[in-house]
């Protein structure tokens, strides 16, 4: 009866560990590993994308009547295309003096950790560098989040559309001019701008002012509108975030997290979409707050779009192009008379995943690090970590050091399950001679086996239940690192410069092998022979997948079979258990 027992929770124990790193998979917005369902058919190259297909006639326009997408939607007729009303017929007034010519270029503004690339047709982000972080290819270069190239489309975007059709309005592929100035943030500025003007469009001229302030990855974006015409407009204003379907460049097939669109409200919290569910117009979000952001995320980094609480604001995510999709919110202006200038200043947070960072920047943001459903115990877990850091400086002895003040914790947890263990080994001999003995007679067999277990005191299930305890908080753990951008770049010791990134000479995963195995060899031997078969073949087949693991994942699994290797070394010795 012991042995079907042990064999079924055998069996039960490898199939979860299975279907749990698929869900993971699949919860995280990739394929699952093992059971991969169908591929979808939103996978094709982007080399042809281009800023045509990201217009608000798209965005905003064609699907109308789909309930997904805000009803105040702008006529696709209504928006100035490069064919027509674009970059060569656009009229010139209305821009004012001090103002460089109305000739579309890029121009860049920068901060001392963000470096903007802004095309002035619409004043659109085409391009995002991170001063502090680099690229994991090529280590001289500046790692690039946005970027409208062969190889990536991911833009920000904002324009005017009216509230009930009328006269187009400034948008973003309306030719803008800057204001000449420096754009490059200086010794002793504390802040830096650029300002975009539009001509008038339908009796309306937009300015864009940009202001990048020192050690913010937090973009102020100011929106100016002034009516220099003859009648009331009303207008709204689009704020929106357009990127390929296609994984962030270096992801690994062994793991992955999340990249796609999201939003946050105070009413249903953190709602996010896979590209595939948006294909299918099966994503569901809140349409309409009055709070929260809109986001792109991906491994690491992500970008937002804020807008101060109490402001109105319908949200929306759709398919834009083929591979290519938007998310984004629009917001009522009111009525502007004649002559009357109005203001809204929005935030666009384009950087690493810093929790304490997106924590201060607003509530919620914070969640765009996605630890999946044990969020509850990743957050204090990560808090404790980045206190280790303080006091050690080094990421990855604050692993270690994380790891070791986790196994002190369950200690005595760890300490009862061993001791079950050791006494299963050391009766095994005579458990292993009464099968042989008995192996004709399988209910005497499990009569006998039974009365072993109760005159050497021993449960068979009792190593199970403590250790059962503590998996989901190394589970935890293990997305704390995963999702830490501060594993990006950091060093440990020796030939390990990057904790986020694979051990070059694979050093670590060997170690962790050799351990995995030492550790099945302490561990009682199953007396029948196919569950010890699984015993030494499952561990050895995990142990495969951390070849291709981070560092920092290694290392934290690597110091957890190595404590669990001494305590549990200790107990058998005092137990006398060989």
């Amino acid at each position: 009866m012991n042995d079907i027992r042990r064999t079924i929770l055998w069996v039960i124990f490898g199939f979860s560990m299975v279907l749990l790193w698929d869900q993971w998979q699949i919860h995280q917005g990739n394929p699952a590993t093992f059971f991969p369902p169908q591929k979808s058919a939103t996978t094709t190259d982007t080399a042809n994308a281009s800023s045509s297909n990201t217009n608000p006639s798209k965005t905003t326009g064609e699907s109308a009547n789909d309930a997904s997408i805000p009803m105040a939607s702008v006529p696709a007729q209504d928006v100035p295309s490069s064919a027509s009303g674009g970059v060569d017929q656009l009229p010139g007034q209305g821009i004012g003096q001090g103002v460089s010519s109305a000739q579309r270029q890029r121009v860049v503004v920068q901060n001392d950790v963000l470096k903007l690339t802004l095309d002035t047709e619409g004043g659109v982000v085409v391009k995002s560098e991170f001063l502090k972080h680099h690229d994991l290819n090529q280590t001289d270069q500046p790692f690039v989040l946005m970027d409208q190239s062969r190889e990536r489309v991911y833009v920000s975007q904002t324009g005017l559309i009216q509230v009930a059709g009328g006269a187009a309005l400034p948008t973003h592929k309306t030719l803008m001019s800057t204001k000449p100035g420096n754009w490059t943030l200086q010794d002793g500025q504390d802040a830096v701008s650029m300002t975009l003007i539009s001509p008038v469009v339908g009796g309306v001229q937009l300015l864009k002012t940009y202001t990048l302030r020192r050690g913010s990855y937090a973009v102020e974006v100011l929106h100016t509108l002034e009516n220099k015409g003859a009648a009331s407009v009303e207008p709204q204003l689009y704020l929106q975030l357009v990127r390929d379907g296609n994984k962030p460049a270096g992801e690994s097939d062994f793991y992955s997290t999340f990249t796609g669109p999201v939003v946050y409200t105070d009413a249903k919290k953190y709602q996010k979409a896979e590209f595939s569910d948006i294909e299918k117009n099966k994503q569901e979000i809140e349409k309409a707050a009055n709070n929260g952001y809109i986001g792109m995320v991906q491994h690491y980094f992500a970008s937002a779009w804020l807008l101060a609480d109490g402001v109105k604001r319908e949200l929306f995510m759709r398919k834009v192009d083929q591979n290519l999709y938007a998310v984004g919110m629009i917001t009522p202006l009111g009525v502007l008379p004649a002559g009357a200038t109005s203001k809204l200043e929005a935030k666009l947070f384009i950087g690493p995943q810093e929790e304490k960072l997106l924590e201060s920047l607003y509530p919620g943001l914070e969640l765009v690090k996605d630890y999946g459903w044990l969020t509850i115990l990743a957050k204090p877990l990560y808090w404790l970590l980045d206190q280790l850091n303080l006091l050690i400086d080094n990421w990855g002895w604050s692993i270690v050091g994380l790891v070791v003040l986790l196994k002190l914790a369950f200690y005595w947890l760890n300490a009862k399950a061993y001791a079950s263990m050791a006494k299963m080994k050391a009766i095994n001999p005579k458990v292993m001679e009464m099968r042989e003995r008995l192996k004709d007679k399988p209910q005497q067999m499990q009569q006998e086996m039974m009365r072993i277990y109760r005159e050497e005191k021993v449960n068979p299930l009792g190593g199970c239940l403590p250790i059962a305890i503590q998996i989901p908080f190394f589970i935890a753990l293990y997305w704390v690192l995963l999702s830490s951008v501060e594993m990006r770049n950091a060093p440990w010791i020796l030939w390990i410069t990057d904790l986020s990134t694979k051990d070059p000479f694979y050093i670590l995963p060997l170690l962790m092998t050799a351990t995995t195995v030492l550790q099945t060899w302490l561990n009682p031997t199953p007396p029948d022979p196919m569950q010890a078969k699984l015993m030494w073949i499952m561990p050895l087949m995990f142990s495969v997948m951390f070849f291709f693991f981070p560092a920092g994942l290694v290392l934290y699994w690597l110091t957890n079979n190595i404590l669990s290797i001494a305590q549990q070394w200790t107990i058998n010795r005092q137990l006398g258990v060989n």
